[in-house]
């Protein structure tokens, strides 16, 4: 099976190139990225826990998916694909706005992405893929924010900078 690619961007997020995904991280380059957020109608948010076996950031927190886009698919496309792939249900997606960070890892692999945060709604109980989600649970974004500032050591980098700098994109309210 071959690797995944990345897609190498710019600052402005215009494709450079490809990479395999691992070979991106190893070298820190810029590349396109997604992060999912799902509310019900309680606007809840639904959290998912990575997989225990994640090569970085394993048994930590994060918003309801998240993922790179596969080179020729638009945004929503990947944040629908990567949804059903991850917790087993797709549901109409909105790009809210995007930005770009850089985290690097115990590891010695870095995310360096320019992120497309999106959101959808939806009200039933996922059917998570133990591959890529430990668990899950819904949460208001009052008690996220709450338990961010608690226990920051329990939440991924890109959740936490989403939290603090992009709340207003997220807040469904």
């Amino acid at each position: 099976m071959t690797e995944e690619q990345v897609i190498l961007v710019d600052e402005n997020d215009n494709k450079i190139g490809l990479m395999p995904k691992m070979e991106a991280h190893e070298k820190a380059l810029l590349h396109r990225a997604f992060s999912v957020f799902v509310f019900n109608d309680k606007n809840e948010l639904m959290l998912q826990q990575r997989a225990l076996h994640k090569y970085h950031t394993p048994g930590l927190w994060t918003n309801t998916c998240c993922s790179h886009q596969r080179d020729g698919e638009s945004n929503l496309e990947a944040g629908k694909r990567r949804l059903q792939e991850e917790m087993g249900f797709v549901t109409e997606l909105e790009e809210k706005t995007a930005f770009i960070y850089k985290a690097p890892f115990e590891n010695g692999l870095t995310e360096h992405e320019f992120d497309h945060i999106m959101v959808g709604y939806y009200n039933s109980v996922p059917q998570i893929n133990p591959d890529e989600v430990a668990d899950w649970k819904w949460m208001s974004l009052e008690a996220v924010r709450k338990d961010i500032s608690a226990h920051p050591e329990l939440y991924t980098a890109w959740f936490k900078i989403i939290f603090e700098k992009f709340y207003e994109f997220i807040n469904v309210s």
